[in-house]
């Protein structure tokens, strides 16, 4: 794995497309409140030329990331993605232990909601939204999910884990209790299967968990 900065670990990189592990608390694009501030896509651009984005994290999310190189790619994976042809698979850690050890959440999702910019269910005007929740381990009060999103609604991990009765660890705007094991919603963007562009083979890529992250988990394993 190259690196093309301390921070932003290169996974994978050829003629159309770019991977990288984002890092937790980096925006992808300008910050609006601050336009000087470091963004995802300058620090790349300025080492790795022109880039296309094709999908969001949120600046506290940390983990895989595709950007293309090309315009034909940029449309070849915009096309995956509103077909919903792309696998994203997240790793959070959540407050309290489900009974549960597969669950789908189905709540209807309405973004964008008030002055914090919120995720809400509504099951009358949201839109459809889906995302399939396993259990990865089990700690004394907390555990560890896998999130499949089928559907890509803004923050909708987050709104659906909150909807089911355990939100986020860290997440605070949707419900967590403020907590000193980790300074963000533990939320990782762990793999990404896509198809490649240009050699239509199918390709995953999986980012390592962060340190934050893991430690978090290493910590709640002592107390089982």
């Amino acid at each position: 794995m190259d690196t093309l900065d301390k921070q932003t670990p290169l996974l994978y990189e050829d003629a159309e497309i770019l991977i990288v592990n984002k890092p937790a608390g980096l925006p992808v694009l300008p910050d609006g409140w601050d336009k000087d501030a470091p963004y995802l896509v300058r620090l790349l651009e300025e080492q790795s030329g022109k880039l296309w984005v094709v999908h969001r994290l949120d600046k506290i999310t940390s983990g895989v990331m595709v950007f293309a190189r090309t315009a034909e790619a940029h449309r070849s994976l915009n096309i995956q993605f509103e077909q919903h042809e792309v696998k994203k698979i997240y790793h959070a850690i959540v407050k309290g232990n489900p009974g549960w050890d597969k669950h789908i959440a189905r709540h209807r999702l309405r973004v964008d909601v008030g002055h914090k910019h919120r995720t809400l269910v509504d099951n009358g005007m949201g839109k459809s939204s889906e995302t399939f929740f396993r259990v990865l381990e089990r700690f004394n009060g907390f555990s560890l999910l896998e999130a499949i999103p089928a559907t890509g609604r803004t923050h909708q991990v987050r709104a659906h884990a909150s909807a089911v009765g355990y939100p986020l660890l860290g997440d605070t705007l949707y419900g967590a209790v403020d907590t000193s094991l980790i300074n963000r919603p533990a939320l990782h963007a762990y793999s990404l299967t896509i198809k490649h562009p240009a050699r239509l083979e199918q390709l995953t890529f999986v980012a390592p968990t962060p340190d934050d992250f893991r430690s978090v988990v290493e910590q709640l394993r002592l107390l089982k």
